[in-house]
């Protein structure tokens, strides 16, 4: 079973669905394969280097990854991990 990514509409526009079905061992390999993918997704969830940007947060079944490894957690089959860019606005 394949661990879920949840994105947000602006960025499931980009992937064409909202949500999708990926493998791997950590949060940043999930994300790998999710830029794999579809790589329009790779500058809008990690930056040059490969990391989260500061203002993307990655939760990992309700649990912001910040607090439990980045994207260095690890991740089980049938693991959820939702994307909230944030929003800015007045």
């Amino acid at each position: 079973m394949p661990v879920t990514l949840n994105l947000p509409a602006p960025l499931a526009r980009l992937a064409g669905e909202r949500v999708l079905q990926l493998s791997g061992a950590t949060v940043g390999d999930v994300v790998s394969d999710a830029v794999t993918r579809h790589p329009t997704l790779a500058p809008r969830l990690r930056d040059e280097q490969g990391q989260p940007y500061s203002f993307v947060t990655f939760y990992l079944n309700d649990e912001d990854i910040r607090f439990h490894g980045g994207f260095g957690a690890a991740v089980a089959d049938g693991d959820e991990i939702t994307v909230v860019p944030a929003i800015a606005g007045g």
